[in-house]
Protein backbone atom coordinates (compact mmCIF):
# COMPACT_ATOMS: atom_id res chain seq x y z
CA UNK A 1 0.00 0.00 0.00
CA UNK A 2 1.47 3.35 -0.99
CA UNK A 3 1.30 6.55 1.01
CA UNK A 4 -0.23 9.72 -0.32
CA UNK A 5 3.20 11.31 -0.73
CA UNK A 6 4.31 8.38 -2.91
CA UNK A 7 1.22 8.81 -5.09
CA UNK A 8 2.34 12.30 -6.09
CA UNK A 9 4.93 10.73 -8.40
CA UNK A 10 2.38 8.54 -10.18
CA UNK A 11 -0.52 10.86 -10.93
CA UNK A 12 -1.24 14.52 -10.48
CA UNK A 13 -3.04 14.77 -7.15
CA UNK A 14 -6.36 16.55 -6.87
CA UNK A 15 -6.90 19.42 -4.44
CA UNK A 16 -7.90 17.20 -1.51
CA UNK A 17 -4.88 14.95 -2.02
CA UNK A 18 -2.55 17.98 -2.26
CA UNK A 19 -3.94 19.33 1.00
CA UNK A 20 -3.43 15.94 2.65
CA UNK A 21 0.18 15.77 1.39
CA UNK A 22 0.83 19.29 2.67
CA UNK A 23 -0.71 18.59 6.08
CA UNK A 24 1.32 15.36 6.43
CA UNK A 25 4.50 17.30 5.61
CA UNK A 26 3.66 19.96 8.20
CA UNK A 27 2.88 17.42 10.92
CA UNK A 28 6.23 15.67 10.31
CA UNK A 29 8.06 19.01 10.32
CA UNK A 30 6.71 20.25 13.65
CA UNK A 31 6.81 16.89 15.42
CA UNK A 32 8.57 17.55 18.75
CA UNK A 33 9.63 13.90 18.93
CA UNK A 34 11.56 14.16 15.68
CA UNK A 35 15.31 13.98 15.42
CA UNK A 36 17.65 16.94 15.78
CA UNK A 37 20.32 15.43 13.53
CA UNK A 38 19.63 17.84 10.65
CA UNK A 39 19.85 21.00 12.75
CA UNK A 40 23.58 21.58 12.06
CA UNK A 41 23.09 21.10 8.30
CA UNK A 42 20.09 23.43 8.27
CA UNK A 43 21.88 26.12 10.29
CA UNK A 44 25.09 25.90 8.23
CA UNK A 45 23.15 25.92 4.97
CA UNK A 46 21.19 29.05 5.82
CA UNK A 47 24.25 30.77 7.30
CA UNK A 48 25.91 30.25 3.90
CA UNK A 49 22.88 31.95 2.32
CA UNK A 50 23.42 35.02 4.52
CA UNK A 51 20.66 34.42 7.07
CA UNK A 52 21.65 35.26 10.64
CA UNK A 53 21.94 32.34 13.05
CA UNK A 54 19.46 33.92 15.47
CA UNK A 55 16.86 33.89 12.68
CA UNK A 56 17.24 30.17 11.91
CA UNK A 57 14.83 28.07 13.96
CA UNK A 58 14.21 24.57 12.59
CA UNK A 59 10.67 23.30 13.29
CA UNK A 60 9.57 26.93 13.68
CA UNK A 61 10.58 28.82 10.52
CA UNK A 62 12.38 26.27 8.32
CA UNK A 63 10.07 23.87 6.49
CA UNK A 64 9.68 21.92 3.25
CA UNK A 65 7.78 23.29 0.26
CA UNK A 66 4.64 21.30 1.14
CA UNK A 67 4.79 22.25 4.82
CA UNK A 68 4.92 25.94 3.85
CA UNK A 69 1.92 25.40 1.55
CA UNK A 70 -0.01 23.92 4.48
CA UNK A 71 0.78 27.11 6.42
CA UNK A 72 -0.59 29.31 3.61
CA UNK A 73 2.79 30.34 2.25
CA UNK A 74 4.69 29.44 -0.89
CA UNK A 75 8.37 29.49 -1.76
CA UNK A 76 9.37 32.49 -3.86
CA UNK A 77 10.28 31.74 -7.44
CA UNK A 78 14.00 31.07 -7.90
CA UNK A 79 14.76 30.39 -4.23
CA UNK A 80 17.03 27.47 -3.36
CA UNK A 81 16.70 25.71 -0.04
CA UNK A 82 18.95 23.50 2.05
CA UNK A 83 18.92 19.80 1.30
CA UNK A 84 18.74 17.45 4.27
CA UNK A 85 18.57 13.69 4.74
CA UNK A 86 15.70 12.11 6.63
CA UNK A 87 14.65 8.50 6.91
CA UNK A 88 11.38 7.00 5.75
CA UNK A 89 10.10 3.97 7.60
CA UNK A 90 8.35 1.24 5.65
CA UNK A 91 6.38 -1.64 7.11
CA UNK A 92 7.41 -4.91 5.47
CA UNK A 93 5.32 -8.05 5.81
CA UNK A 94 7.21 -11.34 5.46
CA UNK A 95 5.53 -14.70 5.32
CA UNK A 96 7.68 -17.44 6.82
CA UNK A 97 7.76 -21.04 5.53
CA UNK A 98 5.79 -22.22 8.58
CA UNK A 99 2.90 -19.91 7.59
CA UNK A 100 3.44 -17.22 10.21
CA UNK A 101 3.65 -13.60 9.21
CA UNK A 102 6.48 -11.41 10.45
CA UNK A 103 6.32 -7.61 10.32
CA UNK A 104 9.49 -5.55 10.09
CA UNK A 105 10.21 -1.87 9.78
CA UNK A 106 12.79 -0.91 7.18
CA UNK A 107 14.34 2.54 7.09
CA UNK A 108 15.70 4.14 3.96
CA UNK A 109 17.23 7.55 3.33
CA UNK A 110 14.99 10.25 1.91
CA UNK A 111 16.15 13.66 0.79
CA UNK A 112 14.14 16.78 1.48
CA UNK A 113 14.74 20.46 0.84
CA UNK A 114 13.87 23.00 3.52
CA UNK A 115 13.28 26.72 3.06
CA UNK A 116 13.56 29.59 5.52
CA UNK A 117 10.54 31.83 6.11
CA UNK A 118 12.41 34.70 4.42
CA UNK A 119 12.35 32.65 1.21
CA UNK A 120 8.56 32.44 1.23
CA UNK A 121 5.59 34.73 0.71
CA UNK A 122 1.93 34.58 1.65
CA UNK A 123 -0.10 32.71 -0.98
CA UNK A 124 -2.61 34.71 -2.92
CA UNK A 125 -5.89 33.32 -4.19
CA UNK A 126 -5.05 33.42 -7.90
CA UNK A 127 -2.82 31.28 -10.04
CA UNK A 128 0.77 32.28 -10.72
Amino acid sequence: MSTVSEQIHRIKPNKAQREQIQNEALSRAINPLGTFSNYPAIIQGFLAKGIEESEIKPRENCFTFNAWRALGRTVKRGEHGVRVVTFRHEDIKEEKPDGTIDFKIKSRPWYATVFHVSQTEVMTGGAR
